[in-house]
């Protein structure tokens, strides 16, 4: 956004034609509108060129190489990019734990923000469509679900949890703790274990014992079916609090705290960085709004020039 003013009636004075009074308008307003942070917190992002998307969106909707599916951009249901978007431009981001996304059936795939997790981070994101989903009772000291309740927690407070988690060790259930306890399955990352001498920080040591995360990609109406499964009772839940959504398809009713699930993955693997790992965020996650924030930019400009803003 630029935070110049526009001299409306001059060019109002030169365009007499409606369709580019109407572009003027829209144009005024932009412009005119103070850029902020606050206003648009996608705009700091360090992302990788556009210019790929740039070129796809005029040329218009292509095939999916796999289904042959006429899609814009990507195709949401095979999880690749279009014929006019060559995967060679498309960034790709290496996540510090692996991510779990469980989609509810009734999801519509074209609308839901977790295929963009998968384009972008194909090496770290799995999709699963409930109720197919895996049994994670015995990983249930290293991984987490991030989902608002009366017994989540903050990121800040994972290590402190998870070390509960590990010094009672997992068991299936209160009396089933006959077996060895999991306990000894809860250690840090092999590569920091090869390097002793590195003064790895307890808080840290805590930290990277999560190994994985899951979200729940449905609408809030529907998460209720998929947070009651008992294969995901028992795990650590994480709340994010402090992020406004963005998405431009935020239920009514609901609070501007609850992200979608690309926000959701973005801001918990920042906040993560800074507060488990112990390091400055340098936008090394970014690009996973590669392509949220381009959908962004289109729609809100869209709005503009259609008068809905």
């Amino acid at each position: 956004q630029l935070t110049m003013s526009l001299n409306s009636s001059t060019l109002l004075n030169e365009e007499n034609a409606q369709g580019a009074k109407r572009n003027t308008e829209c144009l005024e307003s932009l412009l005119q509108t103070p850029s902020s942070v606050e206003d648009n917190p996608l705009q700091q992002l360090q992302l990788a060129s556009q210019e790929v998307l740039e070129k796809a969106k005029k040329s218009g909707r292509s095939k999916c190489p796999r289904c042959n599916s006429s899609r814009m951009f990507y195709c949401y249901t095979c999880f690749v990019p279009v014929e006019t978007v060559p995967t060679k431009e498309i960034p790709t981001v290496k996540l510090p734990l692996k991510i779990d996304i469980i989609k509810h059936p009734n999801e519509t795939d074209g609308k839901s923000t977790a295929v963009h997790a998968k384009l972008l981070a194909p090496d770290d994101v799995t999709i699963y469509k409930y109720p197919c989903i895996p049994e994670y009772e015995e990983k249930r000291h290293e991984i987490a679900l991030i989902f608002p309740g009366p017994n989540s927690v903050s990121v800040k407070d994972i290590a402190f949890h998870l070390q509960k988690y590990t010094k009672k060790g997992v068991c299936a259930s209160d009396d089933d703790c006959s077996r060895e306890p999991l306990l000894k399955q809860a250690k840090i990352e092999p590569e920091e274990e090869k390097k002793p001498n590195e003064g790895i920080s307890s808080s840290r040591s805590e930290g990277t014992r999560l190994k994985k995360i899951i979200f729940i990609d449905s609408t809030w109406n529907q998460t209720n079916k998929i947070i009651t499964d008992e294969r995901l009772q028992g795990l650590l839940q994480i709340e994010l609090k402090t992020r406004k959504t963005c998405f431009w398809r935020h239920q009514k009713g609901k609070p501007d705290t609850y992200l979608s699930t690309i926000e959701a993955i973005y801001y918990f693997l920042v906040d993560y960085h800074q507060e488990i790992l112990k390091e400055s965020y340098k936008g090394q996650y970014d690009n996973l709004l590669f392509f949220f924030s381009f959908m962004y930019t289109l729609i809100k400009d869209a709005k503009c020039c259609a008068g809905k803003e």
